[in-house]
């Protein structure tokens, strides 16, 4: 399977912090937030990825991430130009996903629960059409809303219901067989002349090639489109790392952990970054790790 990161979009609500740097390269607590995404393509075994970005902050993340090599991966990166709706990745991905299912990920999603990596690992296996991920939220009328019924079957998708049939928001994290690439381009954009990705979902829904995947109590699911989301993405993280001594969406250690690199190549790592506490932590868990 190949990932696709989308990281793009000008964030206004997060104005002026994101005016002259990308939302998803502002910290969530200890590191910045295309962390949190790349973090979970990686814990699904994803190592070949295209983060896609406008042509302003692509160099950005090309000196952050570079060629994804010493984390055991390979990284490329594209232009979206314009936002024209996250559907719009699979096309500036086509040749990245050649004959592949594909993953798709939003730059500003963070996950974090018991039993996440296998979950990952289960669903990105064999993807037969499409699978969604829903999370319960108290404001579903905010999001596109998956219905199912008492069986667990995705009956009905809604883009921001007035009247919710159900509070499973669907997350900004997509697994696709290789038809996407066809569908995506044979939508029309919406009103507001984008390509939806719930137009995409819509299409695997009538052929009923769509599945969500419940994530409930125990996982969390935050987005860091606003300065009070991204507050409290950072107070998430802070408690629990603090709390319990580990580093969420620590990207070394997730190579390390998904034997992408060794513990050798984990510990430089985190020598080149040494003098910071995360750099150290890098450190301490390659000496430990067995």
């Amino acid at each position: 399977m190949k990932g696709i990161l989308l990281a793009g979009g000008s964030g206004t609500r997060l104005y002026p912090n994101s005016i002259a740097v990308s939302k998803q390269l502002i910290p969530v607590y200890d590191k910045p937030t295309i962390y949190y995404p790349l973090s979970t393509l990686m814990l699904a075994g994803i190592r070949d990825i295209l983060v896609i970005s406008t042509p302003t902050d692509l160099p950005s993340f090309q000196r952050l991430l570079g060629n994804g090599t010493q984390l055991g991966l390979q990284i490329d990166y594209a232009e979206q130009a314009q936002p024209n709706g996250l559907a719009e990745a699979f096309l500036i991905g086509a040749e990245h996903i050649g004959s592949n299912p594909v993953a798709l990920i939003l730059g500003d999603n963070i996950f974090h629960g018991p039993g996440f990596t296998t979950l990952l690992r289960d669903a990105a296996r064999e993807v037969d059409g499409c699978v969604l991920f829903g999370h319960p939220v108290r404001d579903p009328e905010r999001y596109g809303v998956g219905e199912v019924d008492t069986d667990g079957k995705l009956i009905s998708i809604e883009e921001k219901p007035a009247q919710p049939r159900s509070n499973r928001a669907i997350t900004g994290l997509y697994f696709y067989d290789n038809s996407v690439v066809d569908i995506a381009k044979n939508i029309q954009p919406s009103a507001r002349g984008e390509l939806e990705i719930t137009d995409v979902n819509l299409r695997y829904l009538a052929e009923n090639r769509a599945k969500l995947i419940d994530l409930g109590r125990g996982f969390t699911w935050l987005d860091t489109g606003t300065p009070e989301a991204l507050l409290i993405a950072s107070q998430f993280v802070h408690v629990l790392e603090s709390r319990q001594r580990v580093r969420i969406a620590c990207i070394e250690e997730v190579a390390l952990r998904m034997g992408f690199i060794d513990a050798d190549q984990c510990h430089r790592l985190g020598a080149a970054i040494g003098k910071s506490e995360y750099g150290r932590y890098v450190m301490e868990t390659a000496s430990t790790w067995s």
